[in-house]
């Protein structure tokens, strides 16, 4: 087997995730895009948007990269989500 500079590249089978957010994230987001194009004169969605903020936050949380870096614990496959409620999520 010949040994390339460049390794294998990673799966790259996009997730996709649906989620519900509080009507103040909504428009909070919905600005964030608007400022965006104000700021680089291209319109992106919202939808575009989310995965480069939740990729550049988690980059930037110094706790999580340790935990990574010293091998994050297997979520339990049998385990569910805990769901919120109305008011539990409103506050995140």
């Amino acid at each position: 087997m010949t040994n390339l500079k460049l390794g294998k590249l990673p799966d790259r089978t996009p997730s996709k995730i649906t989620i519900t957010v509080s009507a103040e994230l909504s428009q909070a987001l919905n600005d964030y895009a608007v400022l965006y194009r104000q700021a680089y004169g291209e319109s992106e969605t919202v939808a575009e948007l989310i995965p480069y903020m939740l990729h550049g936050f988690l980059e930037g949380d110094r706790a999580f990269a340790k935990a990574r870096k010293e091998g994050v614990p297997a979520a339990g496959a049998s385990e569910k989500p805990r769901r919120q409620s109305a008011s539990t999520t409103d506050n995140a």
